[in-house]
């Protein structure tokens, strides 16, 4: 069964980089796309970006356009998420998801159309 392990997440200053790592084990060849969704505490969990394993097709969350690139590397199994010019309202537990071809019809934010979950990692950006 295929496995989502996150890391990279901290605690850095406003105006700040970080970069997240997201490593797929046993990936197979359903699996076509990996978001990054996040949870501030006391808000719902929500989608900050998207990449196509097998085509070249992002999205973003309006609130981090310009500052978060999502990058893959499929050799390693591996999607990447680097955030740049953090603000504190980027604080939370970063979550990466991984959904198979059938359901790439949905809209990337459907948090409900994702197969595997990883554990999550912490972001904090605090001075």
């Amino acid at each position: 069964q295929m496995k989502l392990v996150e890391s990279g997440g901290g605690l850095v200053q406003p105006g700040g980089s970080l970069r997240l790592s997201c490593v797929a084990s046993e990936i197979t060849g359903d699996y076509y796309a990996l978001s990054w969704f996040r949870q501030a505490p006391g808000k719902a969990r929500e989608g900050v970006s998207f990449i196509s394993t097998y085509e070249d097709r992002t999205h973003y969350a309006d609130s981090v356009k310009g500052r978060f690139t999502i990058s893959r590397d499929n050799a390693k199994k591996t999607v990447y998420l680097q955030m740049n010019s953090l603000k504190p309202e980027d604080t939370g537990i970063y979550y990466c998801a991984v959904r198979s071809r059938k359901n790439n019809a949905y809209n990337w934010r459907h948090q409900n159309t994702y197969e595997n979950w990883g554990q999550g990692t912490q972001v904090t950006v605090s001075s």
